[in-house]
């Protein structure tokens, strides 16, 4: 494949003027057996590129591991997007934000006390060095260098608001050269923080959802000659658990897309296809308040969570057909759904009766963090005993991020991070009664600072004012159901969280979504797949399920409900509630 060249005028492929056209597309986000189908809706929109991130956290879930197989499989990407004769611009962060858990970076690097992350810290720029080894040689046939689709690769991500070192922008770009990327680098930032986020001698790009003219004219005040690009175009956004779903007018999207392109732009749409934050990956945010990311990315994209086009996608291809060549070929049609059924969860257990889920336990004078114990995602399940009878006052410094108390089983409160609590006031049944404090990580910090988010509980525990001692951790990862036991279901309710299970039939697979009516917060499986995490709350209220999950004839539905259900049936659908909409 042609080399992309950065001149003076512009971007040049092959000696000839080139306008990147490309749309976000996160192959972590996808069932890999649905990528050729979106890839092929990027091309038929008229797009000539597709943009991913790479997450750190999913690729190195541990130190000295690396994976590149099943839905982390980036050189199969990579590939079709070259057999459907796509260009990618490839963003493996270290940091990638992206909504996404830690926004990419390890868990594991919090295991090390003080460290700066985003920094020239030797401890973050060793792990970074490492990951980038493991990374880059297997994508060295896919970059345009070497005759691949690959033909620029980010620097960082949106650094300007973060920091403003550019000897920590110069290393990384010089562990990008070193580990074999000869293509050209960019950095992305929004207008503000063009000049902080920058690194002369890398094409700078602005990010921007409105304000096209503003922005183009802030990017070229800093970088006065080469490309104009927008490297994120904001045609939508993000939804939050207990906020409305955010949604962005079709034809008011594409006339600033038109502004751009009219303004000789390059632009990649953010996102063309938003997809699905599948098991416990969703970030989080914290400007005062954390605040946890839904299961679904939908976007309010052009192609929806299930792929199917949106009155978005029809609206961008008729102005793309105005400044670039659209194939002519009908635009996607959407793909069959699910019937609707109900399904009875006909066997149940308690989740702290499965004692084959949790890891080892870990003694220790205090709680210990996720990190200390070497996890990611899921819970932590501390138990102490409690010192006298009586009422009792418990205080936790830091709960990240939301903690069930229980006292001899029973459950006596919730404390929540988002709500800024640290208190809870129950009566203990006798001396040496058993606490336990079941707490969920519910997303590490994506952006700001607040990366440095460590999980579980954080500070002394004290009863009474007094600081409680000889602790029990165990991790509850989630990462496999495999040692999940279940009998038939009892008429009583079962006291605390609670595994639920039951079985459906289907003559073929289509693509659905799970409805939780009447269930309060969880997470859900269907067939071991990690459909992600549910919450009345809202305001997402379905779980898309990919058709790719299931299978012909029996298939397999598991619930972990946290707190309790007003009903033993959840439902397939054929179509999405991700909330009320608020443009």
């Amino acid at each position: 494949m042609p080399r992309l060249e950065i001149a003076e005028d512009g971007f040049r492929l092959d000696d000839r003027p080139f306008r990147i056209l490309s749309g976000g597309l996160h192959y972590f986000r996808v069932h890999p057996d649905q990528w050729a189908d979106r890839l092929r809706k990027a091309r038929l929109l008229g797009l000539n590129t597709v943009e991913t991130y790479v997450p750190w956290n999913l690729h190195a879930p541990r130190p000295g591991e690396f994976r590149l197989d099943g839905g982390l499989d980036l050189p199969r990407f990579l590939a079709l997007a070259a057999a459907e004769g796509l260009y990618v611009l490839l963003r493996p962060g270290p940091y990638i934000c992206a909504e996404w858990e830690g926004g990419g970076l390890p868990s594991w690097l919090l295991a090390e006390d003080g460290i700066a992350l985003r920094s020239r810290d030797p401890r973050f720029m060793a792990a970074v060095d490492g990951y980038l080894a493991a990374l880059l040689p297997p994508l060295k046939p896919y970059l345009s260098c070497d005759g691949g689709p690959v033909i620029a690769v980010q620097l960082e991500n949106e650094y300007g608001a973060y920091g403003d070192d550019p000897g920590y922008l110069a290393d990384l770009a010089g562990l990008l050269r070193a580990h074999g990327v000869h293509v050209p680098l960019f950095t992305c930032d929004q207008p503000s923080d063009l000049a902080r986020g920058g690194l002369d001698g890398i094409l700078r790009t602005v990010n921007l959802g409105s304000r096209v003219e503003s922005g183009v004219d802030a990017l070229r005040r800093i970088q006065p000659a080469g490309p104009l690009m927008c490297a994120e175009f904001w045609i939508g956004w993000f939804d939050r658990w207990g906020a409305a779903h955010t949604t962005r007018n079709a034809a008011d999207a594409a006339a600033d897309l038109d502004r751009l392109l009219a303004a000789g732009a390059s632009v990649n749409i953010y996102m063309f296809h938003g997809g699905t934050n599948f098991g416990l990956t969703s970030g989080a945010n914290d400007k005062g308040t954390y605040r946890p990311t839904v299961t679904s990315y939908d976007y309010d994209a052009l192609l929806d969570e299930a792929g199917d086009p949106t009155p978005k996608y029809t609206a961008f291809r008729e102005v793309i057909a105005r400044y670039a060549a659209v194939p002519d070929e009908p635009a996607p049609a959407s793909a069959p759904r699910l019937a609707p059924a109900v399904v009875e969860l006909d066997a149940s257990a308690g989740l702290f009766d499965q004692t084959g889920l949790f890891g080892r336990p870990v003694r220790a004078d205090r709680p210990l963090t996720m990190e200390q114990l070497g996890q990611s995602f899921g819970f932590v399940r501390y138990e102490a005993e409690l010192p006298a009878a009586g009422p009792a006052v418990l205080h936790v410094g830091e709960v990240r991020d939301r903690a069930q108390v229980f006292v001899d089983g029973q459950p006596v409160g919730v404390l929540e991070r988002e709500n800024h609590e640290h208190a809870l006031a129950f009566v203990a049944p006798r001396t040496g009664a058993r606490l336990v404090v079941l707490v969920e990580n519910q997303g590490r910090v994506n952006y700001g600072p607040g990366v440095h988010d460590r999980k579980g509980l954080l500070d002394p525990v004290r009863v009474n004012g007094e600081e409680l001692t000889g602790w029990s951790s165990s991790p509850l990862p989630l990462d496999s159901l495999d040692a999940l036991a279940l009998a038939a279901a009892r008429a009583e309710p079962t006291a605390g969280p609670a595994f639920h299970r039951g079985s459906f039939t289907l003559d073929r697979r289509a693509d659905g979504y799970l409805a939780l009516d009447g269930w309060t917060k969880g997470h859900a499986w269907i067939n071991g797949f990690p459909l992600g995490r549910y919450w009345s709350r809202g305001p997402q209220t379905t779980l898309y399920v990919p058709a790719p999950v299931l299978r012909p004839g029996r298939n397999e539905i598991t619930v972990l409900e946290l707190h309790a259900t007003a009903t033993r049936t959840v439902e397939l659908r054929d179509r999405p509630d991700l909330g009320p909409a608020e443009d």
